[in-house]
């Protein structure tokens, strides 16, 4: 018997090469002579860069870059393939876990240190650039990092505005030195959220960047003028884009400033692992997350597995920390099985803290009841 573990992280306790290390483990505890493969997922947020190296027999490439906030600095790196594809995860440099609640500014936050490191992997020779736009600190519309790649933003005085998301109504000319030069770059986005507007970058994700209501005001102001300038002096469209709000709006700045195309996070991370090929030859495929729930159904790793699983004829079993979906829908959706390692009656907080255990038990068991079938 052949299964793959094929896992996204649990958010705030396991990541998604954790998950799939401590499943595979239990799995074969049970079933000895099973092969298990592992292959760590994301669907282009935090942990995408992690995955896709282990998934995918990549390297990391450490450099030192700016943080979230200008006088910060953060080692951080990019992903590097034999075939001179680089993985830049803006979260490594430029993401809202690198901050304090009480460092939380999204007035300043910059990109400038993803746009590091995307000038870094060119310096490396990649010829292509994946951007992973999950977990931002930033409302900037990418600004920051194409700064630091060779443009220029300048207000009515010609003089450079300040890094972050509070000097984007002041740029009135934007300059390329002809510095800003990059391989393809290809951003991996799970939402549709365009830059401006109700759904936008300000409104929607601004205030768990710890954007206050006058601030998430400001914001959109910025981004809709920044979107303004930009049509205006490079004949781009930002503004409506589906996927140029995610991260704070670094999407649309790559759009506009690296020739960049949006593609799905979850699919170019299954194409960089050879999920399908490892399908075709498998019993089972176990995956999941931290929650099992309507938003897993729509561009997330559970619904790309699915997908695959779908084409290849595999048997699909769904262990996740809760959930959400019914029985009756599961089978309806192609599932095989779906198993929750937090048991209903015990407190969040404690199954947080033992999720370890949890996921480990709840695998023996998935393990014992139905893979061993």
């Amino acid at each position: 018997m052949k299964i793959v573990v094929a896992m996204d992280s649990f958010k705030g306790t396991l990541n998604a090469a954790d998950a799939c290390d401590l499943i595979s483990g239990s799995i074969s505890c049970i079933l000895s002579d099973a092969t298990v493969i592992q292959k760590p997922m994301a669907d282009g947020g935090e942990g995408t860069a992690r995955a896709m190296i282990q998934a995918g027999a990549g390297q990391w490439i450490a450099r030192t870059v700016m943080g979230p906030l200008p006088e910060m600095k953060v080692q951080a790196g990019f992903g590097w393939f034999t075939d001179r594809t680089a993985i830049v995860e803006m979260a490594a440099a430029s993401g809202l876990e690198l901050l304090t609640a009480d460092q939380l500014d999204p007035m300043r936050a910059t990109t400038f240190g993803t746009g590091e490191l995307i000038a870094a992997a060119n310096q490396y020779g990649a010829e292509k650039v994946l951007l992973a736009v999950g977990g931002s600190a930033t409302v900037d519309g990418g600004v920051g990092a194409a700064t630091a790649l060779g443009w220029r933003f300048l207000d009515h005085t010609r003089q450079p505005v300040m890094l972050g998301g509070g000097s984007l109504e002041k740029i009135a000319y934007i300059e390329s030195l002809g510095k800003g030069e990059v391989p393809p770059v290809e951003i991996l986005c799970d939402v549709n959220n365009p830059l401006c507007g109700d759904r936008g970058a300000a409104k929607v994700y601004g205030p768990q960047k710890g954007a206050t209501p006058e601030m998430v005001e400001r914001l959109e102001k910025g981004l809709s003028h920044l979107s303004d300038v930009v049509a205006a002096q490079l004949g781009t469209d930002i503004r409506n884009v589906p996927g140029a709000g995610a991260a704070g709006g670094l999407a649309a700045g790559a759009l506009a400033f690296m020739h960049g195309t949006i593609v799905s996070g979850i699919k170019a991370v299954m194409e960089r692992s050879n999920l399908e090929a490892e399908l075709k030859r498998a019993d089972w495929v176990v995956t999941g997350e931290g929650s099992f729930d309507r938003q897993s159904l729509h561009g997330k790793v559970v619904s790309g597995v699915l997908e695959l699983a779908k084409r290849s004829g595999t048997r699909v079993a769904v262990l996740a920390g809760q959930v959400k979906i019914s029985p009756e829908e599961c089978r309806n959706l192609g599932i095989d099985v779906a198993l929750a390692s937090k048991p209903e009656d015990l407190p969040l907080d404690d199954a947080l803290r033992d999720s370890r255990k949890l996921l480990e038990a709840a695998a023996q068991r998935l393990a014992l009841q139905y893979l061993a079938r």
